[in-house]
C-alpha cells in the first residue's frame, strides 16, 4: 500500500535531525518505484523523501547512496553541476526511506536536445570522466581494467548468441569489433554507467545537475556517451562528442565506435531480459530491433563497427579543429525519456524497422536505424529499472 505524504513528512523529520517541516505534497504520479513527497522547511529550503516500493527499487537507492556518498565535497567541487545530497534515513517497514535535498531545473528529453545542451551534456560527462579514480577505489566501487570491459561485451554477446534469436550477420560484426585490438586499448576512467537523458537537469541549455549514481565505478567512457546515439540527430550527437574531446582531448580515437558497439549490446541485453523472464512481447521487441540494426548497417556489417562512425568521427574532430560550430537541428520525434507523469517504459512511436529506410549510404545513414534502436531499447530498459535518483526533478521540470 502506498504510503502517504503526511506520513512520509513525519518520517523525514525523524530522518533529519532539526528539519522543521511546514508543507509537504506527493511527489511523482504515484505509479513508479518509489513513494515520494516533497517537503517544504521553515527555513524555505526544500526537500525529497522517497521509500522504495520493491526489492529492486532498494537495491537501486542503496547503490545511489553509496556513490553519492563517494562522491565527497572535494570531488564535486570538481564538477561543473550539482548532484543530490543526502540529509538522512529512517527505517519504515523492512526498508528505509532517503531524504535528499530537492533540486532545481528541467529533465532532460531526448527529442529536445538540441545542439547547445548537447555540448553542454558531453561537457558534463567529460568532467565525470576527468575526475581522479582514487576515490572510488577508496569507496570499494568496482574499478574494471579494459580487457574486464572487453570480456564483459563478449559474456552478453555470447549469452545474446546463445538464444538463437541474434542475427548472424550481426553476431559477426560484434565478434569481429571484440576481436579488433585497437578498440580497446583505452584507458579506463570514473564512469556513471546509469546515464541516460533524464539523469540531467538543465536551464537556458546548460546541464544544472546529474541524477542517479547507482553505477558509479571505473570503466569504459563509452558506455556513458552511448545513449546520446539514439538522439537520431548527426548533429546534435556530434555536438556532445566535439564538446567532450575539447574537454578530454582525442586520445581515444575509437571512443565513439565503442560507443556503438555499447548500443547495440544493449539490446541484446532487452532480449537476454525477454529470455529470463519468459516475456514474448520482450523478445519479439528485442529481436524487431536487432533486425533494425542489421538493416541500418548493412554497408558496414563487414567492418568491426568502426566503419560505421569513424567518418562521422574524423568530421566532428574536423569541425572541432578548425573551430566551427555545430549547427543545429530538429531532434528525432522518438524519445527514450518519459516526462513527469508520463508512463515509463513505453515504446516510442515508430518501429525500429519502420524507420530504418534503405540501406545505408554513408556514417550518418548507417546510425539513423541504430539511433532509433537506442532510443526504443532505453525506453524498454526504464520499464524494468527502478526509478533512481532523479524523480527530485521532475516537479521542478513542471515549473521550469
Amino acid at each position: 500500500m502506498a504510503r502517504s505524504h503526511l506520513t512520509l513528512a513525519a518520517l523525514a523529520t525523524a530522518a533529519v535531525s532539526g528539519l522543521d517541516v511546514v508543507g509537504a505534497s506527493a511527489h511523482g504520479t504515484g505509479e513508479g518505484d518509489y513513494d515520494a513527497a516533497l517537503l517544504t522547511a521553515r527555513d524555505g529550503g526544500q526537500w525529497i523523501i522517497r521509500a522504495p516500493r520493491s526489492q529492486a527499487a532498494e537495491s537501486t537507492q542503496s547503490a545511489d547512496a553509496v556513490g553519492l556518498r563517494a562522491l565527497s565535497t572535494g570531488v564535486r567541487s570538481r564538477l561543473p553541476f550539482t548532484v543530490p545530497t543526502i540529509a538522512g534515513q529512517a527505517s519504515i517497514g523492512p526498508t528505509r526511506a532517503i531524504v535528499s535535498d530537492y533540486l532545481y531545473g528541467s529533465v532532460v528529453r531526448l527529442a529536445r536536445i538540441d545542439a547547445e545542451l548537447a555540448g553542454s551534456i558531453g561537457h558534463a560527462i567529460a568532467a565525470i570522466h576527468s575526475l581522479p579514480t582514487s576515490f572510488v577505489a577508496d569507496a570499494g566501487l568496482p574499478q574494471l581494467t579494459a580487457h574486464e570491459v572487453l570480456r564483459t561485451c563478449v559474456g552478453v554477446m555470447d549469452r545474446a548468441s546463445a538464444t538463437g534469436l541474434v542475427p548472424s550477420a550481426l553476431l559477426g560484426r560484434w565478434e569481429r569489433a571484440t576481436e579488433e585490438p585497437v578498440l580497446w586499448q583505452f584507458a579506463p576512467t570514473v564512469i556513471n554507467d546509469a546515464l541516460s537523458p533524464d539523469s540531467f537537469l538543465s536551464a537556458g541549455g546548460s546541464v544544472t545537475a546529474v541524477l542517479g549514481w547507482q553505477g558509479l565505478k571505473v570503466g569504459d567512457p563509452a558506455s556513458d556517451l552511448a545513449w546520446l546515439l539514439g538522439t537520431g540527430a548527426e548533429d546534435v550527437t556530434a555536438a556532445a562528442f566535439a564538446s567532450y574531446a575539447r574537454e578530454r582531448g582525442g586520445n581515444d580515437r575509437h571512443l565513439r565506435a565503442r560507443a556503438v558497439l555499447q548500443a547495440e549490446l544493449e539490446v541484446a541485453k532487452w532480449l537476454l531480459h525477454g529470455t529470463t523472464t519468459r516475456s514474448t512481447e520482450i523478445v519479439d521487441d528485442a529481436v524487431e530491433m536487432l533486425h533494425a540494426i542489421v538493416d541500418s548497417t548493412a554497408d558496414d556489417l563487414d567492418d568491426p563497427v568502426t566503419g560505421a562512425t569513424s567518418a562521422a568521427a574524423r568530421a566532428s574532430a574536423s569541425a572541432v579543429a578548425a573551430g566551427e560550430p555545430v549547427r543545429s537541428a530538429t531532434p528525432s520525434p522518438a524519445s527514450a525519456t518519459s516526462p513527469a507523469g508520463a508512463t515509463r517504459g513505453a515504446r516510442p512511436g515508430a518501429s525500429p524497422r519502420s524507420t530504418s529506410g534503405a540501406s545505408p549510404t554513408g556514417p550518418a545513414e548507417a546510425e539513423s536505424g541504430l539511433a532509433a534502436a537506442v532510443a526504443a531499447s532505453a525506453a524498454a530498459a526504464d520499464a524494468v529499472r527502478p526509478v533512481a535518483d532523479r524523480d527530485n526533478a521532475r516537479t521542478a521540470s513542471a515549473s521550469a
